[in-house]
């Protein structure tokens, strides 16, 4: 099986570990992006060297929020060709519009919008050819303000994530994911996502599985580009 190289950012925890572990047991080579998750990378690291010992995992720590820039360069400068970008790193904190301080409006911009921008368009420079996957959140249908600024900052990158598609193509497919009631936010009980999902068609929770065969369904379908791909139940229609 051809072997191939993922950056995955925020690749250290919840939904990126996940995938991690998913693109990893496909053969994938992995670039595990990280901010504070030290431990955490290295700690993935060392167990998917242990399990693969034929493919490359190395780690790669970047604060998104101030200098994205040299990311790309050097992840392609240790890998050669970058045949996938994963943008998943998120910051997610509440406050309505009235509650928004500038300090969480730039935060959340940043590292949710400017710094996938960024990502993009060195990808499209300087490896020229692959995939970019984005993920959003079925919140980008809806007008709620109590998450105003990540909200936000989602919207700016699905309409990015079809501007890119139009853009970069051929050579190179962007699409989104946005998922729904997954995995609880920090410090939240687990019985949030059931609440959650309540409100929804499906009336449960979908975990992860889903959100890993909808990657894998981008990946297959080498003519999806530009596409916004609801992982949530139906939450969006809600």
């Amino acid at each position: 099986m051809e072997s191939r190289t993922v950056l995955i950012t925020g690749a250290a925890k919840r939904i990126g570990n996940e995938l991690a572990l998913h693109l990893a047991k496909q053969n994938w080579n992995l670039a595990i992006h990280y901010n504070s998750s030290k431990a955490e990378a290295m700690a993935l690291r060392d167990y998917l060297k242990a399990i693969y010992p034929k493919q490359v995992f190395k780690v790669f720590c970047c604060d998104l929020s101030d200098k994205p820039e040299s990311l790309i360069s050097e992840v392609q400068k240790e890998f050669g060709q970058i045949d996938l970008l994963i943008n998943n790193a998120s910051v997610y904190n509440p406050g309505s519009i009235k509650e928004t301080p500038i300090e969480l409006l730039d935060e959340q911009m940043s590292v949710n919008f400017k710094a996938p921008f960024i990502l993009m368009r060195d990808y499209a420079n300087l490896c020229k050819k692959g995939g970019i996957i984005n993920f959003l959140d079925t919140r980008v249908t809806k007008f709620a303000s109590n998450y105003a600024a990540y909200s936000l900052s989602k919207v700016a990158l699905s309409h990015l994530t079809q501007m890119g598609a139009l853009e970069f193509g051929p050579n190179i497919r962007v699409n989104g994911i946005a998922p729904g009631s997954t995995i609880a936010p920090l410090g939240v009980d687990s019985d949030y996502l059931e609440s959650r999902a309540s409100r929804t068609p499906m009336k449960e929770p979908g975990g992860i599985q889903p959100i890993l065969k909808t990657v894998d369904y981008i990946l297959d379908n080498t003519y999806l580009t530009g596409q916004i791909l609801y992982c949530d139940g139906g939450e969006q229609l809600t």
